[in-house]
């Protein structure tokens, strides 16, 4: 049974940091593309960063490029999501989710993950 718990989450004045954590079970980080994506209130789930398998390869959504950073820690089965310089529109649940199969892309399109967390709310004012 595959289960991920996103951390971290909380309330920051713009400008401010925050670092999320993904903690996995039943789940082997560092095997396939994990991601965060986020929602926004009436807003569609967006992604905002990705890591592949290997963890050099990443991408991020063009409005948190030079802001945010993924990592993933394989000794630990988690991944981290270091999110600097918060601007009020960076507000949102962000999730943490996994892909199922190593052949489904790595992309930052919510389509190709199977595993999601419940999520955890960040609000920048």
């Amino acid at each position: 049974h595959v289960q991920l718990v996103e951390s971290g989450g909380g309330s920051v004045q713009a400008g401010g940091s925050l670092t999320l954590s993904c903690a996995a079970s039943g789940y082997t980080i560092g095997r396939n593309c994990v991601g965060w994506f986020r929602q926004a209130a009436g807003k569609a789930r967006e992604g905002v960063a990705i890591i592949g398998s290997g963890g050099d390869d990443t991408a991020y959504a063009d409005s948190v490029k030079g802001r945010f950073t993924i990592s993933q820690d394989k000794a630990k089965n988690m991944v981290h999501l270091q999110m600097n310089s918060l601007k009020p529109e960076d507000t949102g649940m962000y999730y943490c989710a996994a892909n199922k199969y190593p052949s489904f892309p790595c992309t930052l399109e919510p389509t190709w993950k199977d595993y999601w967390g419940k999520g955890t709310q960040v609000t920048v004012s």
